[in-house]
């Protein structure tokens, strides 16, 4: 391909068209602590996959997230409507455009229809896979990975956390094997959540309950002293009261972060939360728009941020974000759980971010294939991609095998 072209330099390159398919993902074991509970899906049962069709034959790949939102026995007919929502936002606001005039095809789709402009994951995972797609196609037709366009490297490689595999018999003094066990395969933090069910309203956490949350902490301190950071990864699931009992209890085992203590709805009470511990309060993965993650910095509610690139609005947000962080003397631990496209674009973002902490290593056996170079996560750290846009490219073998539309 001829990069910088006449019509690409003349500002004169069109979008022309969009495709969406869906891949099936393969199962893997449970982790995140806790005692085993079968295989699930790392990043979700399915991907949305897009691809944005140009005027010079370039191509943009991006993806919808579907998380774990399509579980059990659902199919991916059952986010039909997800599908149309794509092909509907593209019509309207982006065939036609030139893929260089992101922040304005951004506003457009975000705010050109005056019913439905709020913060919503459910549109804002749309948003961000067209956007992330605009900027393949604009790393593609400039030969350049996404991260030299938005200031350059910061970093040769990424720190990654894993999750924690389940604890033998769910006895929190067989943790500090665990933790050992992850130590030698060269980590240098993990994450786990004790309190399930993750969903439903904010629920009183027990005393026993804590008491076996604490037990797992001491047991990792005694295994590996301060050689693992350990994260409490929860996902809002607690009361403001029992969030913060929670965080006396661990506290003096040095917690890498809370995570989620409280619901993002009310940033009031996870700021609270944060007034009464040390212990760095970790959040964001379910926030959307700049707008959303200036209030929870102005108000002092954490300082850990985890911005979901794929959630988020897209690769211009999480630059945007990760700046405002910056401002506040705050890091961006990008959210993962996701499939390999929205992985992709958050290591863009990671990359050229001087406040970059730690990303999430979220691979399921399918991500460690899926791409013709795929995405190494070894010894703690994530290789950042060299190539053009985002770096990426399927393999058309392995992705044949699992469309599944």
């Amino acid at each position: 391909m001829e990069f910088w072209t006449e019509k690409i330099i003349g500002g004169k390159m069109k979008v022309t068209g969009v495709k969406t398919y869906v891949i099936e993902n393969e199962s893997a074991p449970r982790s995140g602590g806790g005692e085993e509970t079968g295989n699930w899906y790392i990043g979700g049962k399915y991907f949305l996959i897009l691809e944005l069709s140009t005027d010079e034959g370039i191509i943009g790949l991006g993806e919808k997230l579907t998380g774990s939102s399509f579980t059990g026995n659902m199919t991916w007919k059952d986010f039909k409507s997800q599908i149309q929502l794509v092909h509907e936002t593209v019509e309207a606001f982006v065939i036609g455009k030139n893929p260089f005039d992101i922040e304005k095809i951004y506003y457009d789709m975000y705010a050109g229809r005056h019913d439905y402009r709020l913060p919503s994951l459910h549109f804002g995972m749309v948003l961000s896979g067209i956007e992330m797609a605009l900027w393949d196609i604009v790393g593609k037709a400039t030969n350049q990975p996404i991260y030299n366009l938005l200031g350059g490297k910061c970093w040769d490689k990424l720190r990654a956390y894993a999750y924690m595999p389940p604890i033998p018999e769910g006895n929190p003094d067989n943790a500090g094997a665990v933790a050992e066990q992850l130590l030698k395969e060269g980590n240098t933090a993990c994450k786990f959540d004790p309190f399930h069910p993750i969903t439903g309203v904010p629920r009183d956490i027990s005393l026993k309950e804590i008491t076996y949350t604490e037990n797992i902490f001491k047991s990792i301190r005694s295994a590996v002293g301060n050689e693992l950071e350990v994260g409490l990864g929860t996902h809002g699931q607690l009361t403001t009261y029992s969030a913060i009992r929670v965080a006396k209890a661990i506290e003096p085992y040095q917690p890498f972060w809370f995570e989620e203590p409280v619901s993002p709805e009310n940033i009031d009470e996870m700021a609270r939360v944060a007034a009464h511990t040390s212990i760095p309060i970790a959040t964001g993965e379910r926030l959307a728009t700049v707008f959303q993650f200036s209030e929870l910095l102005k108000k002092q509610a954490a300082q850990i941020i985890q911005i979901d690139i794929g959630q988020a609005g897209g690769i211009l947000v999480g630059k945007k974000v990760a700046a405002m962080a910056e401002a506040n003397y705050a890091v961006i631990a990008p959210h993962m759980y996701c499939g390999p496209v929205a992985a992709a674009a958050a290591l863009q973002v990671a990359t050229c971010a001087p406040n970059f902490m730690i990303a999430e290593a979220n691979q399921g056996p399918l991500h460690k294939k899926i791409f013709k170079e795929p995405v190494v996560f070894e010894n703690g750290f994530i290789e950042i991609p060299t190539g053009p846009g985002l770096g990426i490219e399927f393999d058309p073998k392995v992705l044949e095998k699992h469309i599944v539309s």
